[in-house]
């Protein structure tokens, strides 16, 4: 079964975290890692790739700041991912932070700590494996 993890390098700090804890949960399966600029680029990109791969894990951060764009952005990449994922019937992780500040992402993102892309990347690994035994 071959997996996409597709990571937002706004912040790459993050990122590498999120990435090195998401493969370690993919020992048994393939997958490519593509890269994009932030997370409103994840779900085209991913839409544009959904029949080349079972499963995606997008991972990626945002930060509060000081104005509503941070409200906009979460909620229209969130329903995005959920509207593929459905419509595709392909199981799509989501490793997004969605943050108050740098130091709680670094917590979410760390293996050693949150681990939430390892989190993402286990969702997908169970998802998919309840599919495809159920489609037998």
């Amino acid at each position: 079964m071959k997996v996409c993890i597709v990571i937002s390098n706004f912040y790459p700090n993050i990122s590498k975290l999120l990435l090195a804890g998401a493969i370690s949960k993919l020992a048994k399966y393939e997958y490519k890692i593509v890269y994009v600029p932030g997370t409103f680029e994840i779900p085209v990109v991913i839409s544009n790739l959904i029949n080349n791969y079972d499963a995606f894990i997008a991972l990626g951060c945002v930060i509060k700041g000081k104005t509503s764009h941070y409200n906009y952005l979460c909620y229209s990449v969130i329903k995005a991912l959920a509207e593929l994922s459905i419509q595709s019937k392909k199981p799509i992780g989501n490793g997004i932070l969605t943050c108050d500040n740098v130091k709680q992402a670094l917590v979410r993102a760390n293996p050693n700590k949150k681990n939430k892309g390892g989190d993402a990347a286990e969702a997908v690994v169970s998802v998919l494996g309840i599919v495809k035994n159920e489609s037998k």
